[in-house]
């Protein structure tokens, strides 16, 4: 099959590429070819999606890979290739309420934002802006696969919101872990991600997923990373008392997500994927894996607390305690 990958330099549509031509596809990335380079076999067509889309984006695509949250560049790239199949990349932050439990048809959507938003000075536009993404692909395209991922992990996340815990659990000694062991948290490997899009790809599938992985206790997940790690559980309140941040940033523990009003971000259905050829590894192969990847790219993927700031916490909890 002709596949057009519009990205393929970073993460998912690197992955994505990468996997398409593992299975014999034939690959074209279309990007500006600054941010990293193509999966070796694939071939680059330069193109700045502000621009007008280049007369090659017109050869006969079967499958068209999107990761965009711009509107006017999925709707530019739809016009120009609307005859392919679509696997459009989405967000589990298009669903304005993140408090249940849920999926497509469950849950309702952001009101879209039709206009192109800096996020740097209005992040909440972002899911309004996936929202009006999708509608593009399916009103433009011959058929189409909406993919709404939740949070994406592995080797090359640049995040760190996975790959802290890793890391941090690879040091030793006591553990700051936050909330309660049975808090659900829901991660999903690059890897297994990009070759459900390429199935999704190959099968022409339609239809709107969540993709997610399985609702995991974080307790488990953490003991899947590093088995006998010494945690100490500190609860949300206290965390919030002491000006911890949830989910990343640098003086955060990231996963963590305060409840109940986030008790949904962490809990979207998986089985409509699962039903739909998503296939998934154990978490402590990806735990493994993006270890690796750290140590080979010192400095990269990283964010949350340093030591001494997580020492200061511990040493308060247990003097509270």
């Amino acid at each position: 099959m002709k596949w057009l990958t519009l990205g393929g330099t970073v993460f998912l549509s690197r992955a994505v590429a990468a996997e398409a031509l593992r299975r014999g596809h034939e690959v074209t990335c279309a990007c500006r070819g600054v941010s990293g380079e193509v999966p070796e076999g694939a071939t680059l067509l330069p193109w700045d999606r502000a621009d007008e889309p280049p007369a090659e984006l017109a050869a006969d695509y079967d499958v068209v890979v999107d990761v965009s949250r711009r509107p006017s560049h999925v709707r530019r790239a739809v016009a120009a290739v609307p005859d392919a199949h679509w696997v459009f990349v989405s967000t589990v932050n298009v669903y304005s309420d993140e408090s249940e439990p849920g999926g497509p048809g469950t849950l309702p959507l952001h009101e879209p934002i039709t206009e192109d938003v800096d996020l740097a000075t209005d992040p909440e536009a972002y899911g309004p802006m996936k929202v009006a993404c999708e509608d593009a692909v399916r009103e433009g395209a011959a058929s189409a696969a909406i993919v709404r991922p939740g949070l994406i992990v592995g080797p090359g996340d640049l995040t760190g919101r996975f790959s802290y815990w890793p890391a941090r659990l690879a040091e030793g000694g006591e553990v700051l872990a936050p909330g309660d062991p049975k808090d659900p948290v829901q991660v999903i490997d690059v890897r297994d991600l990009a070759a459900w899009i390429v199935t999704l790809g190959e099968q022409r599938t339609t239809g709107d997923f969540d993709g997610v992985g399985r609702p995991t206790p974080i307790g488990h997940l953490l003991r899947a990373c590093a088995p006998e790690a010494e945690l100490t559980w500190v609860d949300q309140e206290f965390l919030a008392e002491q000006g911890v941040e949830p989910w990343m940033g640098p003086d955060s523990v990231p996963l963590w997500l305060p409840r109940p009003e986030y008790d949904g971000m962490m809990q979207h259905f998986v089985e409509p994927g699962l039903e739909a050829g998503l296939a998934l590894r154990p978490i402590a192969e990806t735990a493994r894996d993006t270890l690796e990847w750290l140590r080979a790219h010192p400095g990269e993927g990283t964010t949350g607390m340093g030591r001494e700031r997580e020492r200061e916490l511990l040493a308060a909890w247990h003097a509270r305690a």
